[in-house]
């Protein structure tokens, strides 16, 4: 049975209203999209506008032609009797095979090369300084073995010279991720190569390029992706502190790792609902929850009162009383299943469940979608599946192929879902449990008053007897699983605000409003 996709405000867990006395009234939101505009809210204050192209005053002069692919006529027969010496003849003569290929331009049949099995790390890592040193238009990687436990290196052509080959000037080079499960028979060479940018980065400019992210009806995962296929770079290569909606117009400040200006500047001409602008280069990347918060600018549409005299103290109470920040609809999936259940599904390590959540039909979806859903769920075939999900299924098509290769391993194919959207299952539980934990507070002691035992921001000082609390985006580190690699990255947890608790002293001194008072994430 298709699982419905309306998830209701209740179900969300909101329940109350800051001006609950009013009537009110009804509107349709985002009628068009842009009817919702968002600029994201830095944590310095500054709201995030695209107000120029112009590129920074530092210069970044990387040098292409290191990268460049041989010419045919290329002596590398030195190079070659080093690398022999170091890894074999086996080795030796695959190496010299893809030179060959290379350097006869044939484009289509550059094909990565594994060089053999090699258990010391040592080894390899003077194996990677080689091609670094002799062979700057290759790029290399570890991968494991199709075995699961042997290590090799790859060798493949760098993405700088291949559009040296064309006459574009992509920066490549340099080594890429480790890959797993990934053997000899399983390289896709149209996969876009995260080559962690040039390795010629001049040492005075920061090494992260930021920018100004705008786009129109779309996702911010689907605009980074579209973005790092011209750049030739996996959608892990950039940083953003939060998703913004994908039915608005949306501003939003963006990193990515050692990439020039005016190669990004450059694919404005070429990019359709998305525009970069507002560059500079910065020391640190962005990570999910680096921001303070977002400004919004909403049209309501269609909207139905009984009169005049109701809109004007709705609004007004809107304006004197604020409302309850909860976490919206949006956060818990749009057109897809609610994401905080595959949240919860993972926080208890409950891995088949949470794939079935993913993959089961749902309604509200497009009907050759679900036929598929309901087909592979029926009959459990995958090839069929994967042949006709569409592209922006990401994390169905993702579990496929990893049940493809490994079948009934439930972990290992949650691990396949790219860890931004695995860490949006979770965000989206937590904004669950926040939501519900808010509609009690309200339900319980209203919104008139500040009560004891409230958690609020502290106005008093010295902010020693203050609790430290993160109120941003939950952390990587601070996921509770120890079998799933929800993440692979911690970040120090940064104190934005001193909270309290309050005690009886702070009500009869009367410092705290209702609009102090905040809750905690749970994480």
């Amino acid at each position: 049975m298709a699982r419905s996709s309306s998830l209701t405000e209740a179900e969300a867990g909101i329940t109350c209203y800051a001006s609950s006395s009013l009537p009110g009234f009804r509107g349709v939101l985002k009628h068009r999209y842009s009817d919702f505009i968002v600029h994201e809210v830095a944590r310095d204050g500054s709201v995030t506008r695209l107000t120029s192209f112009d590129l920074p005053d530092e210069c970044v002069d990387v040098k292409e032609e290191d990268k460049a692919a041989p010419s045919a006529d290329a002596d590398h027969s030195q190079a070659l009797e080093s690398f022999r010496a170091l890894c074999g003849d086996a080795d030796c003569d695959a190496l010299k095979g893809l030179l060959e290929r290379v350097s006869g331009g044939g484009e289509s049949d550059v094909s990565p090369v594994i060089l053999s099995p090699d258990a010391d790390k040592a080894h390899r890592s003077e194996v990677h300084n080689f091609f670094k040193r002799s062979f700057k238009f290759l790029v290399t990687d570890t991968v494991e073995h199709s075995d699961g436990v042997k290590r090799c290196i790859r060798v493949r052509l760098g993405s700088g010279a291949k559009e040296g080959r064309s006459g574009g000037g992509r920066s490549g080079g340099g080594r890429g991720r480790k890959r797993k499960n990934m053997g000899s028979s399983d390289w896709r060479d149209d996969r876009p190569f995260d080559s962690r940018g040039s390795t010629t980065w001049p040492i005075h400019v920061g090494k992260f390029l930021r920018f100004h992210l705008y786009k129109e009806n779309k996702d911010t995962q689907d605009a980074l992706g579209v973005i790092g296929k011209m750049l030739g770079l996996q959608s892990r290569s950039f940083g953003f502190a939060g998703t913004k909606d994908k039915r608005a117009v949306t501003t939003q400040q963006v990193t990515v790792f050692k990439v020039s200006a005016n190669r990004l500047a450059a694919l404005n001409n070429r990019l359709y609902g998305i525009k970069v602008g507002n560059f500079s280069y910065v020391k640190e990347g962005l990570v999910l929850g680096q921001l303070m918060g977002n400004r919004f600018t909403i049209t309501l549409r269609g909207v139905v009162a009984e009169s005049e005299d109701i809109i004007k103290p709705a609004v007004e109470g809107l304006g004197k009383n604020g409302f309850i920040n909860y976490y919206g609809l949006q956060r818990f999936g749009s057109g897809a299943v609610p994401t905080h259940l595959v949240g919860a599904a993972l926080l208890r390590g409950e891995w088949k469940t949470a794939v079935n959540l993913i993959l089961d039909p749902r309604e509200g979806e497009r009907d050759d979608i679900r036929e598929v859903r309901e087909h592979y769920k029926e009959h459990s075939d995958i090839d069929m599946a994967l042949r006709n999900f569409p592209r922006h299924l990401v994390a169905e098509k993702a579990i496929l192929q990893c049940l493809k290769k490994l079948p009934g391993n439930y972990l290992q194919a949650l691990k396949g879902i790219p860890r931004t959207l695995r860490m949006m299952y979770v965000h989206s539980y937590q904004s669950y449990l926040w939501n519900h934990a808010a509609s009690i507070r309200v339900e319980k002691y209203g919104i008139s008053q500040v009560v004891e035992g409230d958690l609020v921001y502290s106005k008093e000082s010295p902010p020693s007897k203050a609790t430290s609390v993160d109120t941003s985006e939950p952390y990587d580190d601070q996921i509770n699983s120890s079998d799933i690699d929800l993440c692979s990255e911690a970040l120090p947890e940064e104190i934005i605000h001193n909270a309290k608790i309050v005690d009886s002293e702070d009500l009869l001194k009367g410092l705290y409003s209702f609009e102090d008072v905040v809750l905690p994430l749970p994480g």
